[in-house]
């Protein structure tokens, strides 16, 4: 069993949306920042993962919604790194209330990249020991993603900023989720919370380059709304998502 790490947050108007609800990407910096710390009081901080000539990224989320939280609420956000094998680490998030009662739970995937070649890199034991989580063979396996029907699609372009860049020198993950919510619009959004997100990142995205952020809304037969993304470079899909969502 993995080491559990938590602290409290309290969320900041500036970390919600017009709903004053907390937002994807506000959710994901605070859960990525806690992973962090944990990392720091373990002695694997980035300084030390990238002194062995690779850096963290993160290939895919699975993220399962209660109810998200309000402008001033005080949650607990904690994290566990579960497992790993050869290529992949899985790392779980939490994100709940004062009563411990579970808002969000957020799945990642991560693995390490080469800085030189910029390639998927093993997984050193010497890295992942301190975490305790286990070690195992099997490589996990996600239901794969409903794609965007050209013919019944939309887009909208993106422009890569500075300011989308982290310190790997690539697209932060959290300005997909910023791409791929900003094109259902203001009264979508403004109607319609998450039940569900599957994201997978594939390719990098870096600064200068334009993006079309394509995306399709689907009525299930469930009752739900299904949106289904993808973020194109080009001839290039980048990243791909799907979210289930219900009215508000």
């Amino acid at each position: 069993m993995g080491k559990k790490y938590g602290e409290k947050h309290k969320v900041g108007y500036y970390e919600c949306d017009v709903t004053g609800h907390m937002t994807q990407p506000a959710m994901l910096a605070v859960a990525i920042e806690i992973s962090e710390a944990q990392s720091a009081a373990l002695g694997r901080d980035s300084h030390f993962v990238q002194s062995l000539g690779v850096t963290w990224i993160i290939t895919n989320y699975q993220i399962t919604y209660n109810r998200l939280p309000r402008a001033l609420e005080t949650i607990t956000v904690s994290t566990m790194a579960m497992e790993y094998n050869k290529f992949f680490c899985y790392r779980n998030f939490w994100l709940e209330d004062e009563a411990g009662n579970e808002l969000v739970k957020i799945e990642a995937v991560f693995a390490l990249m080469d800085l030189n070649t910029r390639k998927v890199a093993t997984v050193s034991d010497e890295i992942i020991a301190p975490y305790g989580s286990e070690k195992v063979k099997k490589i996990r396996r996600y239901p794969k993603l409903a794609k965007v029907e050209a013919e019944k699609g939309a887009s909208q372009p993106y422009r890569v900023r500075f300011y989308d860049i982290d310190n790997n020198h690539h697209v932060n993950n959290s300005v997909y989720f910023t791409w791929i919510f900003d094109v259902l619009g203001y009264d979508f959004l403004s109607s319609h919370t998450p039940l569900s997100t599957a994201i997978r990142f594939e390719k990098e995205v870096e600064y200068g380059n334009q993006v079309e952020s394509h995306y399709q809304i689907v009525e299930t037969a469930e009752g739900t709304i299904e949106t289904r993304h993808e973020i194109r470079c080009g001839d290039v899909v980048c990243c791909e998502a799907n979210i289930v969502w219900q009215k508000a």
